[in-house]
């Protein structure tokens, strides 16, 4: 009888102790119902904390330095970030919100991934707002190189 060979080694596998936060990601517009909901019943149901990130692309060019240009965010991204912070704050689970500003707001979005370490990261922007090209490539970039399990809208 032939025996099995494995290609990896336990020592190839990434040590992660402690918790792994569910993470849900938007792209400077509101979020997805969907994706809002499952992050926070992936939270509530693991006993994990939720991070809410809102990804901004902010252009850093000669002129945007010399003008001092910042993010100013819509009321509306703000209203559509908050509620679901209340709602997992209400269903007892502690919540981060942070705002990621970058010329490159996927390499920025994967290299907080990486800090992080999230147990899952629900990508949910409003598609509807994004152009289609844009949402293309960007799930495609995170797709292949977040460390994590990855949900994107069907």
């Amino acid at each position: 009888m032939l025996g099995t060979r494995r290609t990896r080694t336990s020592a190839d596998i990434p040590n992660v102790s402690g918790s792994r936060p569910v993470m849900l990601v938007t792209f400077d517009v509101p979020f997805e119902p969907e994706a809002a909901e499952l992050a926070i019943d992936a939270a509530v149901e693991s006993g994990q904390r939720l991070i809410i990130v809102n990804v901004a692309e902010v252009p850093l060019g000669p002129i945007s330095l010399a003008m001092k240009y910042e993010y100013v965010g819509t009321q509306e991204v703000e209203d559509a970030l908050r509620a679901p912070a209340a709602l997992a704050s209400s269903l007892a689970v502690e919540v981060e919100r942070l705002r990621l500003c970058s010329p490159r707001p996927v390499e920025a979005l994967l290299e907080l991934v990486a800090e992080r370490a999230p147990g899952l990261l629900v990508v949910g922007p409003d598609r509807s707002r994004l152009k289609r090209r844009t949402y293309a490539k960007l799930a495609k970039r995170i797709r292949a190189r977040a460390v994590c399990l990855v949900w994107l809208p069907a």
